[in-house]
Order: structure tokens, then sequence, then C-alpha cells
């Protein structure tokens, strides 16, 4: 079993390439052609996190088979620990031998931001010039790449309730990869959308992290963090107006506060939500219909992602002679 570190995983991964993965997962989640069940949860009340379990099939010419453990631990930074543990086990599709064991966190963050990625390419207005980041930390790294791989983007705002985790985002991403040398630390949530074209969130807010009045026309917004009924990062007004697409409805109306709030409060019917992304891909629904529709991508993370990401993965890193192969 080829086993992979979290600096392999991100050489063996580039961010178009992960995108090009996730936008086959999407195509075949909404095509029928993966199984994906939703993922079991295992909350671990005394330290106040969590442990999710996530398997995925995915068939058709290029198969996968993979589980991913993913533990959400929020009080880890207080110890200098990530918030976020995990491990993928790829799994031959026509056997079920174990493959594999690749560093899920870093898979997770570059898959995560892949799908954004795959959205805003999708949703975004072409000529998007201006992003915001809300969020400074591993994910809101891997938004920021994704987004500025498919749009030519020339400034990044980033906004966290730390200042001091925004600036250290602002000198370690300025100029990183596709990343533009002008990004700034915005020193209110107004200040860094009025201007956005783009909007990621990437927080574990409970209550939205933007007013909808500062959204300019034709914005796109990516929302990734809010990922339990509980949780809310975008205002229900801008849900209300916006056309939304989703990664998966059946996940996402099990999980996203976002919409589960304005559907329990009657604002929205599950009925609002216009399309999966896959569908998109599929020409089986449009996207974006006008310069000046508010889009909004609402995404709590599918299986499928980590099957077809780490399968890209493990497929390059046996090109380039990356992990270390252990007996098992």
């Amino acid at each position: 079993m080829l086993v992979l570190t979290a600096a392999e995983v991100r050489q063996a991964l580039p961010m178009r390439e992960a995108i090009d993965a996730v936008k086959d997962a999407y195509r075949a989640l909404s095509a029928g052609q993966a199984e994906v069940p939703l993922r079991l949860s295992l909350p671990v009340a005394p330290h106040d996190g969590v442990s999710l379990f996530m398997p995925a099939f995915v068939g058709g010419e290029e198969e996968a088979l993979t589980v991913k453990v993913v533990s959400v631990f929020p009080h880890n930074p207080e110890r200098g620990m990530p918030t976020i543990y995990a491990a993928v086990l790829v799994l031959e599709p026509d056997t079920g031998r174990p493959l594999a064991l690749l560093e899920g966190g870093t898979l997770t963050a570059l898959r995560t931001g892949a799908a954004s990625g795959a959205a805003t390419d999708v949703l975004a207005r072409p000529e998007s010039r201006v992003l915001a980041v809300f969020g400074a930390g591993t994910q809101g790294r891997t938004q920021a790449e994704a987004v500025c791989t498919v749009r030519p983007i020339e400034t990044v705002w980033v906004y966290d309730v730390s200042r001091e985790r925004a600036e250290a985002f602002a000198a370690e991403m300025a100029g990183f990869g596709p990343i533009p040398a002008d990004v700034r630390v915005a020193a209110s949530p107004q200040q860094a959308v009025q201007e956005a074209d783009v909007i990621c969130t990437a927080t574990i807010a409970t209550r939205p992290v933007f007013d909808d009045a500062d959204l300019k026309p034709g914005a796109h917004i990516n929302g990734i963090g809010a990922y339990t009924p509980e949780m809310a990062e975008v205002p229900p007004e801008t849900v209300t107006r916006a056309r939304v697409v989703v990664d998966s409805r059946e996940a996402v109306l099990a999980e996203a506060g976002d919409l589960i709030q304005p559907i329990q409060a009657g604002i929205i019917t599950p009925e609002h939500i216009h399309a999966e992304l896959g569908e998109i891909l599929l020409g089986r629904k449009p996207g974006r219909t006008s310069e000046a529709q508010i889009t909004f991508f609402k995404s709590v993370g599918v299986a499928v992602q980590d099957a077809m990401a780490a399968q890209t993965a493990l497929r390059n890193a046996k090109a380039q002679g990356l992990g270390k192969e252990v007996a098992f």
C-alpha cells in the first residue's frame, strides 16, 4: 500500500487538476453514477469535536472507491494543532483491496477549494477581477488559489475576526501561484465585499458574515463553511434573491444551515435550489442568465470529491515516484 504525506499530496494534486477531478465527481453524482451515503457524524462532546466518516463509489469509465475519516476539533488551534485532521483510504474498485492511504487534511483543503474553483468557473462572470475571502485559515487559502486559477483576479481582500490571522494570510498568499501580489486585509466585512466579483466564505460562523446590501450586482458567492443546520454564513436575503446551486441536494438539505434556516423560517422552499453543479456541467440546467444576477454555490462537501481527487493524486504520485510503499 502506498502512503502519501501532506507534502506529497500537495505535489501530486495541482489545483487545476483538482478542479477537473471535482468537476468529474459532480458530473458522476448528478448523473446517478455514484453511491454516496450521507456522511456519518460522530460527536465527541467532551472535546466539542466531531469525526465524520465519508465513503464513496464512483462508477462509469473511471471507477473510484474511497473512505475518508475527517475530524474537526475547534479547540485544536489553542494547542497549536490544526482544526482538521483527516485520512483517505483508497480501495481497488473491483476487489476492495487497499491501495493507498493519503493524508486527508491537505486533500480535503484542495478538493474543497477545487469545488469553489469549479463553481466559479461555471457561474462567475468571466471578467471577474476582485475576490473577497472570509476566513484566513487553511480552507481560505485554497479557496483563493482555486478562484485565481479560473479567473484573472487582480485584487484579493481577506477578512477574519482575527486581524492577525488575516495579516498572516495576506503575507503568505500574496503572489503564491495564481494569486496576485495585491492581497489586502479588510477592516470590515463591508470593505471586503463592496467591490468583490467573487466571494468565498470559509468560516465556522453561526450567523451571516456580511450584509446583503453590500453586495455589488453580478457577484458570485461560494459558501463552504456552514456544514451543520446551526451554522450560517450567507444572509437569508442574499439566499432569497440568488440563483442557488449546490453540490448535492440531499446533502445540503440535511446539513446546510444557510439553506435549512430560511426554509424553516418559511422564506424559501427546497425548490428554490436551482440545480446541482453537476447538472449544469452536464448541460441539463443553465447557469448564470444575466450579468447582474447574484449566484450562490452552497457546498457541504460530498465524498465523490475525495474519491476523484484521491484517484488523481494517486495516479500522479505513481508517475512522479512519490510516497512510501508499505506491506499491508
